[in-house]
């Protein structure tokens, strides 16, 4: 199994970022796949999931309104489209494949800063 992140960046305050995670290794169409960051200092943070068919997407609180997930099983991609980012977006950014064992991609930064 194998999560290659991209996309991160720096961006100003209100800005937007889309994040790519190429998946391999696995079939990526059977799988929930999720995004969780991990802010400098904390602990991690659950951000988003979406389901196998793309029927089903479940947002943290914190960037409701704000990130829409999506995936294209035809190219075993998921994306995370960041919009209204604010310096509490800041961190790592990780794709995660949960169930029985947990697979994470290496992330990619955001930072949110002017």
């Amino acid at each position: 199994v194998q999560l290659v992140e991209s996309g991160g960046g720096l961006v100003q305050p209100g800005g937007s970022l889309k994040l790519s995670c190429a998946a391999s290794g696995f079939t990526f169409s059977s799988y929930y796949m999720s995004w969780v960051r991990q802010a400098p200092g904390k602990g991690p943070e659950w951000v988003s999931a979406i389901a196998t068919d793309g029927s089903r997407a479940d947002y943290a609180d914190s960037v409701k309104g704000r990130f829409t997930i999506s995936r294209d099983d035809a190219k075993n991609m998921l994306y995370l489209q960041m919009t209204g980012l604010q310096p509490e977006d800041t961190a790592l950014y990780y794709c995660v494949r949960f169930g029985g064992m947990d697979y994470w991609g290496q992330g990619t930064q955001v930072t949110v800063s002017s």
